[in-house]
Order: C-alpha cells, then sequence, then structure tokens
C-alpha cells in the first residue's frame, strides 16, 4: 500500500528534547503542545516519504500501564494510535519496560501484512534493530529519525542508523515548532495569592509535644508576614531548634509534613487565622472531621454540611461534557485539577452565596467536597502507585487550584459591595 506508518518511541523524542532544550532528559522539564507536535509529525512525514499517512503510533511508558493525562489527549487525536508499555521506578530512576518489545511486534506486523510501503521511525534504541531488518525484507522502506543531540553527536545506535533506507534530524528549529523548556522556578505551583505559596505550606515545621520548650518559644514570637502575604518563620528561641528533637531535624527526617502533620501545629493565636503563619494550624482535609488546635476532631459546622456536592449540582448532560472537556482539554497538571474542579462547582451552584461561606472556611475544605476533588484528580493518574494514594505535594497542588479559583470568584461576589 502507498501510504506512510509513523512509529514514534515518546521517551527518546521528548528526553532527547529536554536535553536538547533545558539540558537534561527529564521530560517534566519541558511542556509539550501535543497537538502541535502530532501535526508537525505527520506533516514532515508526508512531506519526506511523499506517501499520504496511515497513522501514527506512539509507543510511551506509564505506571501500572494506566493512561496519563498526555495519553488520554493522543488517543483522542485523528489518525493516532497510543501503546502502553510499564513505567516502574528502580534506584530512584524511571525506566520504560515493554516499549521497544512493542515498537517490534507493530513493525514487523505492518511489514508482513503489507500495511504500508514507508515507515518512519522515531527512536534510538538499538533493540528496534531485528524489526527494522524484517521490514527492509517485507520490502518496506524505513526511515529513521533523530531528534538533534544535545552535545552534537549521535543519540541512536550506530547500527540503527546503518540499516536504515533514510535518514533525518529534527533539528532544534522544528522540535521548538511544539516543544518548550519550562522556566523552573523550584516550586510545585504558582502561589495562589492572597493564600501562602506552597513552598511555605510544605517547609512548615513538624509539631513538637504539647507543653515543650521549643513549642513555648514558638508561640512566644509573632513572625512577620512578608511583602507577597507569605508568612516568614520565626526566629528560632535560643537552644530551642538544631537538635535531635527540633522540628527542622524531625521534618528533614520524616519528608514533607502530612495534613495530620500540619493540623497539629499551634499558632501565636488561639483564634483560627484567615492567612496562616509559620507555626499555625493548616486545617487541610485529607483526615476525616474538622480539626482544632486542641487536637480533639469534633463533627464538621453545619454551613460546611449544607454545602453541595459538585456530584449533586452537576445533570448527566453536564457529566458528558465534562469528561470530554477532561479528555481533550485539562491537562491533569495538579493545580489546574483544582481549579477545573472549583470553577465547574461554582458555575452550577444555585446560590452564589455559597461561595463566601466556602471562602470563609479557608484553608480547610469541607470533607465531602475534598474527597470528591481528589476522587476527581485520581482520574489524571495523579496517584503514587507505591500505596494508591495521591502524592503529598500534588495534594497541596490541587488544593491550591480549586483555593485560587474560590478566591477569583469571591473577589468578584464582593467587589459590587465594595464600589
Amino acid at each position: 500500500m502507498d501510504r506512510c506508518v509513523v512509529l514514534v518511541d515518546a521517551g527518546y523524542l521528548l528526553g532527547a528534547a529536554a536535553s536538547l532544550l533545558a539540558g537534561e532528559p527529564a521530560r517534566s522539564r519541558i511542556t509539550v503542545d501535543h497537538a502541535a507536535l502530532i501535526q508537525a509529525l505527520r506533516d514532515r512525514a508526508q512531506a519526506d516519504t511523499d506517501r499520504p499517512l496511515l497513522r501514527i503510533y506512539w509507543f510511551d511508558g506509564a505506571p501500572d500501564r494506566v493512561p496519563q493525562p498526555e495519553h488520554r489527549r493522543l488517543r483522542v487525536m485523528p489518525r493516532v494510535t497510543v501503546r502502553l508499555g510499564a513505567l516502574t521506578r528502580s534506584d530512584g530512576r524511571w525506566a520504560q519496560k515493554g516499549v521497544d518489545a512493542a515498537m517490534h511486534a507493530e513493525l514487523t506486523e505492518l511489514a508482513r501484512n503489507r500495511a504500508c510501503s514507508d515507515v518512519v521511525l522515531v527512536t534510538g534504541d538499538g533493540d528496534l534493530l531485528p524489526g527494522l531488518v524484517s521490514a527492509k525484507e517485507h520490502g518496506v522502506a524505513v526511515h529513521l529519525w533523530a531528534v538533534q543531540a544535545a552535545d552534537g553527536d549521535y543519540n541512536q545506535s550506530e547500527d540503527l542508523v546503518a540499516e536504515a533506507d533514510e535518514r533525518r534530524v529534527l533539528d532544534r528549529a522544528w522540535i521548538t515548532q511544539a516543544v518548550r523548556a519550562k522556566e523552573f522556578s523550584g516550586v510545585c505551583a504558582p502561589p495562589p495569592a492572597p493564600r501562602p505559596e506552597i513552598a511555605a505550606i510544605l517547609s512548615a515545621p513538624l509539631p513538637e509535644p504539647a507543653g515543650s520548650s521549643t513549642e513555648r518559644s514558638r508561640e512566644s514570637d509573632t513572625p512577620a508576614p512578608g511583602g507577597n502575604g507569605t508568612a516568614h518563620p520565626a526566629p528560632p528561641a535560643a537552644g530551642g531548634t538544631g537538635g535531635e528533637g527540633s522540628p527542622v531535624t524531625q521534618q528533614s527526617a520524616k519528608g514533607v509534613p502530612t495534613p495530620k502533620d500540619l493540623a497539629g501545629l499551634r499558632g501565636p493565636s488561639g483564634q483560627a487565622e484567615r492567612q496562616p503563619a509559620a507555626g499555625a494550624t493548616l486545617r487541610w482535609s485529607s483526615d476525616r472531621g474538622w480539626i482544632e488546635r486542641s487536637g480533639g476532631v469534633p463533627a464538621e459546622p453545619p454551613e460546611a454540611v449544607s454545602l453541595p456536592t459538585l456530584a449533586q449540582l452537576t445533570s448527566a448532560e453536564q457529566r458528558w461534557a465534562d469528561r470530554e472537556e477532561d479528555i481533550t482539554t485539562v491537562s491533569g497538571d495538579p493545580f489546574e485539577v483544582g481549579q477545573v474542579f472549583a470553577r465547574r462547582w461554582m458555575e452550577r451552584l444555585p446560590d452564589t452565596a455559597h461561595v463566601e461561606k466556602l471562602s470563609g472556611m479557608y484553608p480547610r475544605v469541607p470533607h465531602r467536597i475534598d474527597g470528591e476533588l481528589l476522587r476527581y484528580a485520581a482520574r489524571f493518574g495523579l496517584l503514587a502507585h507505591k500505596d494508591d494514594q495521591i502524592d503529598e505535594h500534588d495534594r497541596y497542588a490541587i488544593r491550591a487550584g480549586f483555593w485560587r479559583e474560590i478566591d477569583v470568584r469571591a473577589a468578584m461576589e464582593r467587589a459590587p459591595a465594595g464600589d
């Protein structure tokens, strides 16, 4: 058949693009416009082979072979088929399993069935050499595409290069049509002004035992808020921090504090604070109940229980439209996921007073709404697959996005009254 097929090793294409544009192969360092990338691959393949495109096969790895947000967007695009291998973590690094085997099987099957006259391979892995040779033996012309290497050298197997019928290099100008390097700031989400930055929340110290000298010293200090609304930690009490039992040491030993850890922190006053300072109680909710400073767990207040959930506000038609939007336009970024959920909830409220009511509960998301928010986020693959729980950093980013959207709407609702 006089048509072409493109087989893309996404790990190679995007990893090499990250090396070229960001200086390291981590795909987290780049942003990808997948629609633009697919269109560029299609146009380039048809121009290079002088054949119409049959299909683009996108091979990638995913934890437990569960489609990630980008895979969900790709698989609904015209002429795109997604094939997933496993993504496993070993010694702190992610590795694909089964992707090369899947590419080899697809390449061999296409050639054997004479489904195309030309195959474009976007890969660098020498494991595909037997499949490439087999395709040639079945009369298929093999075009091998490389991504321009960051160091100007080859980033492909020399055996693949030697066996390919045609070879092209996707240079920086071509790559940047659809791929950009991220401006890396070290913060896991944009600061949800006027809420505290995510980085400040994650760096909050773990609680000291009640009545300890360190805690009493901390309570006597008044943290000074910064110019951007983010609280700065109080200066350490003399002799009260830096030892083995200090909050800093506890946190570094345990890692990111959990919502339960943060809920045990005491603030400089006995009242709930709208703008938490360092040492204040941050009542994020992954725990059941309404957590007070005393450590008790009374029931949620009536105004929290009275708030409707998104499921109660959503019709069957809206549910269908939501799924379409999730598949085609929502990237799955944790901060964005929180924003999308909050926007839908607010747009469907019969009474806008609920927005102000919820805003007054900051930073605690009522349990029913919070659980629904996290279940929604789980659709986008935001799970740490070790224990099927959403990563703690992602939880903070999800809720930060949620509160950012609530803040914007609440400010709009209050604006007319202030004019």
